[in-house]
This record gives C-alpha cells, sequence and structure tokens, in this order.
C-alpha cells in the first residue's frame, strides 16, 4: 500500500488529504472510498483512460482488486482534483512507477488523453502546504500563476500524467516557478478602470462627496432620490475611486475567487477591488452563502471591494435581515449539520432606492401619487436594525439643465482616488498594530482612544443623541464617520467641524 497526499478545500481553508491505494488478488474490481461525492466516484474512468494513453497499464488490465482509500474518511470530497494523485497512488502500488511521495502534494483533474486540467481552490492548497512545511507542489499549469502568490514553496506546473511521471522518475525536468514577489502588481493597474468617471457626472455635489467619505473609511452609504438622478451612475463610478488593493488584500479576495472557481487562465488573480451587484430578486444562499458544500455569496465575493443593490427595499425581507452581521462584524458565519464556515465580508455597501412606489415623493418638480400608507409601508421595508448599520444617508434629486450641459469638468476620479489613498495611509499607520485597516472597522476601545473631540463637537454629539434619538451603535458610527472626515482634511484632530459634517448625512428621524 502507498501513500500520495493531495489537499481538500473546506470553506476557504485547506485540509490535507492522504490517497491510499491498496492492490490484492481477485476478482477485477475498483473502488473510491472516504466520503466522495459524484465528481470523485466518477473519476475511476477518467484515471483509467488516462493512464492507458500515457503508456502504462490502466487498473482493468491488472485483473486486481483497487481499492483507493481518501483519508481522513469522515471529510467529505468534492470535485475533479483528486484524479492526479489517486492515478499517482495506483501506479506506485502497481510498482509501475518508483519515486518517495514524502514532502509532495498533487492536485489536478485528468483528461483522457492524460493531459491534466485546472481546478477550483489551488491557492488555500498552496497556502495550507507552507503551514504544514510541504515544500513541493505539483498544479495544474493553467493554475501556476495564481499559485505563485504563495512565497517559500515550489510550485511545478504539469501539464500531463506522462510528463510528471517521467520528472519524478528523472527523466524529464520541471522548472518550479519563481514566487510574485509584492513588487509585482506594480506591472498591473490596480485600480478600477474609469467605465464611469466622476467627472462625467453633472452636479449631485454631496453625493459625491459622501462617496469619496465612504471610499476612505469603508463606510456603507445609501442614495435615496427619484428615478433618473443617477444613482446608479453613482454607485458604478465609486470603484473607480477606491484606493488600489495591498499585497495581502489581493491575496484574501483572489483565496475567495479560486475557491468559488471565478479565476481563469487569463485571469489567475484578482487585482481589482471587486463590485458586485446582485439583482434584488436575488436568493439567500447566493447573497450570504451556503448550499450543500458552503460555498461563498455575494458579500464574500465583494470582499474589500463594493457590494450595490439597486431597488434595496424590493429584496425579500429574510435576505436583507441576513445582512446584519456582516454589516456590523465583516463576517458570515454559516452553519450547517456537519460543519460552519467563516466567510469574510468586509465591503462596502452601496444601496440605492426610491423614497416611495412611484418614485417622486419629495420631489419639487413631479407630484407623488402614492398615498402616506403606500409610502410608510414602502420605507419601513428596510428595518431599523439595518438603517442603523448604515453610515451616509445621501438625497440625490434631479439635475437641472443648466448642470447637464455645463461644459466644465468636475473633480476627475482620479483626483478623487488620491485623496481616499491618502486617507487610507493614514488610517493603515494609526491601526499597524490593531490588525484592521479602515476606520468602519473600529472596535469601541479603539473609537475611545482615536474619536476623541473637542467641546463644541461633544455638545453636538449630545443634543444629537438627546434629539434624534440616537443608538449607541448611530453614535460610535457618527465618532467613525468624523474620524474619516478629519483624515481626508489631514487633520489629527476631530473637531466640531468635523462632527457636523458626519451628523449631516444622518436621517433626520433615527430609527
Amino acid at each position: 500500500m502507498n501513500k500520495v497526499y493531495s489537499a481538500a478545500t473546506t470553506g476557504l481553508d485547506a485540509e490535507l488529504i492522504e490517497v491510499e491505494a491498496d492492490l490484492s488478488s481477485g476478482l477485477r474490481f475498483f473502488s473510491i472510498v472516504g466520503l466522495p461525492d459524484k465528481s470523485v466516484e466518477e473519476s475511476k474512468e477518467r484515471i483509467a483512460a488516462a493512464i492507458k494513453n500515457s503508456g502504462a497499464e490502466p487498473p482493468h488490465k491488472q485483473n486486481k482488486r483497487v481499492i483507493i482509500n481518501l483519508a481522513p474518511a469522515d471529510l467529505r470530497k468534492e470535485g475533479s482534483g483528486y484524479d492526479l494523485p489517486i492515478a499517482l497512488s495506483f501506479l506506485l502500488s502497481s510498482e509501475q512507477i518508483k519515486f518517495d511521495a514524502e514532502d509532495k502534494i498533487f492536485v489536478g483533474e485528468l483528461a483522457l488523453n492524460g493531459e491534466v486540467r485546472r481546478v477550483n481552490g489551488v491557492l488555500p492548497i498552496c497556502l495550507a502546504a507552507k503551514e504544514k512545511g510541504i515544500k513541493n507542489v505539483f498544479v495544474p499549469k493553467s493554475n501556476s500563476n495564481e499559485a505563485r502568490l504563495v512565497k517559500d514553496i515550489n510550485v511545478y506546473p504539469v501539464e500531463s500524467l506522462a510528463e510528471l511521471i517521467g520528472f519524478l522518475e528523472n527523466r524529464l525536468e520541471i522548472k518550479p516557478l519563481e514566487p510574485f514577489d509584492e513588487n509585482f502588481l506594480e506591472g498591473f493597474e490596480t485600480a478600477f478602470p474609469s467605465t464611469v468617471d466622476m467627472a462625467y457626472i453633472k452636479g449631485q455635489e454631496n453625493a459625491k462627496r459622501a462617496l469619496e467619505i465612504a471610499a476612505s473609511g469603508n463606510h456603507n452609504i445609501i442614495m435615496t432620490g427619484p428615478p433618473g438622478s443617477g444613482k446608479t451612475l453613482l454607485a458604478k463610478a465609486i470603484p473607480t475611486i477606491l484606493p488600489k488593493m495591498t499585497w495581502n488584500e489581493v491575496l484574501e479576495v483572489t483565496k475567495i475567487y479560486s475557491v468559488s472557481g471565478k479565476l481563469s487562465h487569463k485571469k489567475p488573480f484578482i487585482h481589482q477591488r471587486p463590485f458586485r451587484s446582485p439583482h434584488h430578486s436575488a436568493s439567500e444562499a447566493s447573497m450570504i452563502g451556503g448550499g450543500g458544500f458552503a460555498r461563498p455569496g455575494e458579500i464574500t465575493l465583494a470582499h474589500r471591494g463594493v457590494l450595490f443593490i439597486d431597488e434595496f427595499p424590493e429584496i425579500h425581507r429574510d435576505v436583507l435581515e441576513s445582512l446584519r452581521q456582516p454589516l456590523e462584524d465583516g463576517v458570515i458565519h454559516i452553519s450547517r449539520a456537519k460543519a460552519s464556515y467563516s466567510f469574510p465580508a468586509r465591503f462596502i455597501l452601496v444601496a440605492a432606492m426610491n423614497p416611495c412606489p412611484c418614485g417622486y415623493y419629495g420631489d419639487p418638480e413631479k407630484q407623488c401619487t402614492c398615498n402616506q400608507q403606500q409610502i410608510n409601508k414602502y420605507q419601513h421595508r428596510i428595518s431599523g436594525p439595518i438603517m442603523d448599520r448604515i453610515d451616509l444617508y445621501v438625497e440625490v434629486p434631479h439635475v437641472k439643465y443648466e448642470k447637464l450641459t455645463n461644459d466644465s469638468v468636475e473633480g476627475s476620479s482620479e483626483e478623487i482616488r488620491q485623496r481616499v489613498e491618502k486617507a487610507r495611509k493614514i488610517q493603515l499607520e494609526r491601526f499597524k498594530d490593531d490588525d484592521i485597516v479602515t476606520n468602519s472597522e473600529m472596535n469601541i476601545p479603539l473609537v475611545k482612544k482615536h474619536c476623541q473631540t473637542d467641546a463644541q463637537g461633544e455638545m453636538l454629539l449630545k443634543n444629537a443623541v438627546n434629539n434624534l434619538h440616537m443608538s449607541a451603535r448611530g453614535y460610535h458610527r457618527i465618532l467613525k464617520l468624523a474620524r474619516t472626515i478629519a483624515d481626508l482634511a489631514d487633520s489629527p484632530n476631530i473637531t466640531h467641524i468635523h462632527i457636523a459634517e458626519a451628523l449631516q448625512y444622518r436621517p433626520k428621524m433615527e430609527v
């Protein structure tokens, strides 16, 4: 019996899998045990054809009982990435090849002709190998750039089973890839392409300012206004003002997309901040993640980027309420009967909504056709706890003709992004010892430490808490928002001016 190592992804992490093969006399038989799913069970035919077309003798020619065990047996195995290690384990046990399987991890799907195809989850597998001290990882060539993000391991790109056998028997050479260093991002445009530049959006100065603050401190924002006022256009422009991704953020987000199967040979890693825009009819599982094997949902795919939800009140109530935990904690915990998973969800929520069903409540130019009961029912589709987790409330009115036809160029996305990046650098320095990166992530002790204000600011806050019936959460969110406004002004201290601006983005009546 021989043992070859592979790995299985569980959530966003990976666990080591031992692939054991046992051959014994008896009627011809080939079985895979160890809690495999359908795709693993079907691999028997692929593996047999790949071994035959690679010049070796497949299991059905051996007239043996072949048992493949994937250990640990209580961990569900899914996907086609076990094809390669199963084939090697069989070839070792049948003494058709000889090599030292220690300190090596193999992963890859086999084509019928023996080629090795790409699989999902290679990045977390490489990270797990590094953590467990395994130096050599053999991955499909089309996954190799993804694997090069991990340092201190040897990544070998494999094109075919025959090539790998030749290398393991010292007949062929496969050179390990040079890992990417942190400077490799300089060769890519890590900022979001300016398909919708802020300079193209006329008017809406208040909304643009609010978006700049939201981008600087990773604050949630909701825009309300009549149809056609520019809410969606403003939301689509916010990725263009977000700061470039850091090395750690690239690793975080690429890991998510690797497990989700959203990487490709042309796009082996994520170097631009995600922008996710699910339809308002999205289900709870697609939004927060879940399913039989608990895959990341939209909120996790938006990690370190933007989650834009248009027609916010039209989302199903259960889906909307499921956003409470990730909006507060930046993480979503999913519990299933056999396992629990935690997915990161630190995103900027950008929501857009009409003020009423017809869309013209409060519009000075077009009369609203809704009665008060309809308006109240529509607005109360968003619960108080959800509204309390949003930092900026912005009205987006219709733009006057004079502004639409004005040829003057207003602030471009690049200009705004430079200010945002400056504010983010201040926050990175402030929180270098606290394992967070933005003001919105501060807990209460950090708020008390970094969000002291002057006497006038304290008076403003006291009046706001008493008159607006502000919750404790709302109070701390005002302080975080004021800290971001002060950072944009390059002010080391929060003054009453920053508190006043932060308060203007709260609704007139707290929920």
